[in-house]
């Protein structure tokens, strides 16, 4: 009985996933897929950086502590960066930030490093529409928020969070 409760609340379960993509490549493709009338997933939101290489682990975190079930982040093809070696420090900090994550016992097809030049509009709709369908078989990441300092009216800390050594003066 409760696969059946598990397997109907994941068909109506719609995942929301993060896109950093790249000003030059894939966020140029995701524009040609529009301009194409290409359809995908709306699923995601996308936020347009600089170079894949600009992206800090802590966004990719930020986004999935504040809510996201999915990062997707997008690149210039390896050799083909306009900030020469950007897509290479990105997939460093991927690597690195997946065996993080794994360690945390989020799922490795959470996130996901695509190489997407500016021509390729129907790759942007490929890979958003299979990794949308990828969260959706995963289900909503369900993280705890961080505890957040109390605080009296007054902005002041309460004295158990002085005490315990928490306090922020």
């Amino acid at each position: 009985m409760s696969n059946r409760l598990e397997s109907a609340s994941n068909q109506t379960f719609e995942p929301r996933i993060v896109a950093f993509f790249c000003n030059w490549c894939t966020y140029t493709a995701a524009d040609l897929t529009g301009i194409s009338r290409l359809l995908y997933a709306p699923n995601v939101r996308v936020i347009r950086v600089m170079c894949s290489g600009r992206i800090d682990p802590q966004f990719i975190l930020a986004a999935l502590r504040e809510g996201a079930d999915g990062v997707l982040i997008g690149g210039c093809h390896p050799g083909d960066c306009h900030y020469l070696e950007g897509n290479y420090k990105a997939l460093r900090r991927f690597k690195l930030l997946k065996r993080f994550l794994k360690r945390m016992g989020i799922e490795e097809e959470r996130v996901r490093l695509e190489w997407i030049a500016a021509s390729e509009g129907d790759k942007v709709q490929r890979v958003v529409n299979e990794m949308t369908e990828q969260v959706r078989k995963l289900g909503p990441l369900r993280l705890f928020p961080l505890p957040h300092p109390e605080t009296h009216g007054n902005g002041q800390q309460t004295p158990e969070l002085v005490a315990a050594g928490q306090g922020g003066n």
